[in-house]
């Protein structure tokens, strides 16, 4: 055949197709609203049509599979938007919308791990330009001090642009009753500091967060193994143990405002790995707070350890048009090779369908978590 007439029994095919998906997605949210089956029960009912569809499928049967599969997904997306029904999560969107009070604060008491001069503080500053801050020992205690009630928030980094993930903040979200309510990127530029008349030659040892080490590996791995490198838990920790060595043999990666801070005078400039370094934030409260203008929301899933249990999910986000920004997995502790998911996606509770996803989410997902709907600066 020539391919104007192929196109023109393809264009035939999609025009007798059309109508039957139509009614296939009106009679499935027909039948959700009946009420009479249940989750269990729609499963088995999709397991039938499968095997169904793929014993016609014969060679075909792979794309027919997936084909189904994806038509499922459709019709949950569907009848979800359009349920009558209200689970927890709604429930609690509702209550956290019905609390707005505007803009995001610029002040109030903010919990920051480390010391003065980190970047969490810089991220702070940003973030709350009168923010009155309390410096914490680790990341868990500013954790603490927001699901104590001390501080109303607190900043910590999450990911970093050259080095991936700060994990530990990930397993604390999911441990603590936190929410997230804001995020920020900063550009990170990492200097060498010491104490004056220190050059690079006479360092013997340098300290900084295990972050920044590893955003400065192509640096330190040229000093070879002349330089001890110790991790601590803060580059501004960092800084003011550099100004108080001794010898002057202590050197600490930080950043510029360190500096004057801590007595220190750079050695070597702008030694991160990339150019493009940045850090991101984000701010946690006690409460799920909405504010005007969010459009991410993060989550935090744990799915049936089963084959296809996460392109569900991600074939639900598709049949919505819901953008996917990150997604990331980490082992559930106690289980053997399982794992919890971090998804972070473009989004509005506001919007109906949104709310309807999350809510099938919250019902299918062995556990789910909302972090939050929020904008980032």
């Amino acid at each position: 055949m020539e391919i104007n007439e192929i196109r023109s029994r393809i264009d035939e095919l999609d025009k007798s197709l059309l109508p039957i998906l139509l009614k296939r997605l009106q009679f499935c949210a027909d039948a959700a609203n009946t009420g009479v089956l249940t989750p269990a029960e729609i499963k088995s009912r999709e397991r039938e049509i499968l095997r169904w569809a793929s014993e016609q499928g014969g060679d075909m049967e792979l794309y027919v599979n997936r084909f189904y599969t994806a038509l499922f997904e459709l019709g949950r997306a569907y009848r979800e938007t359009n349920s009558p029904l209200g689970g927890k999560i709604r429930r609690d969107i509702a209550e956290a919308l019905s609390k707005e009070t505007g803009e995001f604060p610029e002040t109030g008491m903010i919990a920051v791990q480390g010391v003065e001069g980190a970047n969490s503080q810089m991220a702070a500053d940003s973030l709350f330009p009168r923010g009155n801050l309390i410096f914490v020992k680790s990341f868990e205690a500013v954790f603490d001090a927001v699901e104590s009630g001390l501080c109303r928030f607190g900043v910590l980094p999450i990911e970093n642009s050259s080095n991936g993930s700060v994990r530990a903040n990930y397993e604390l979200l999911n441990r603590k009753n936190v929410r997230i309510v804001r995020s920020t990127r900063l550009c990170i530029r990492h200097e060498l500091l010491a104490r004056p008349g220190a050059t690079l030659e006479s360092i013997r040892e340098i300290r900084s967060h295990e972050q920044a080490l590893g955003q400065c590996s192509e640096f330190l791995k040229s000093l070879g193994d002349r330089v001890k490198i110790t991790p601590c838990a803060n580059t501004a920790m960092a800084a003011e143990l550099a100004s108080k060595s001794p010898t002057g043999e202590i050197a600490a990666i930080a950043s510029h405002p360190a500096c004057e801070l801590y007595g220190l005078v750079p050695i070597a400039e702008s030694i991160q790995n990339s150019d493009n370094n940045y850090t991101r934030f984000i701010c946690i409260s006690r409460e799920c707070e909405i504010y005007p203008g969010s459009d991410r929301i993060s989550l935090i899933l744990a799915l049936k350890h089963r084959p296809g249990a996460l392109y569900e999910i991600l074939a639900r986000l598709t049949a919505l048009d819901i953008n996917l920004i990150k997604l990331e997995s980490c082992p559930i502790v106690g289980h053997d090779f399982e794992f919890m998911f971090f998804f972070e996606m473009q989004g509005s509770v506001r919007d109906p369908r949104v709310a309807a996803m999350l809510e099938s989410l919250e019902q299918s997902c062995e556990s789910f978590k909302f972090l939050g709907n929020y904008s980032e600066s």
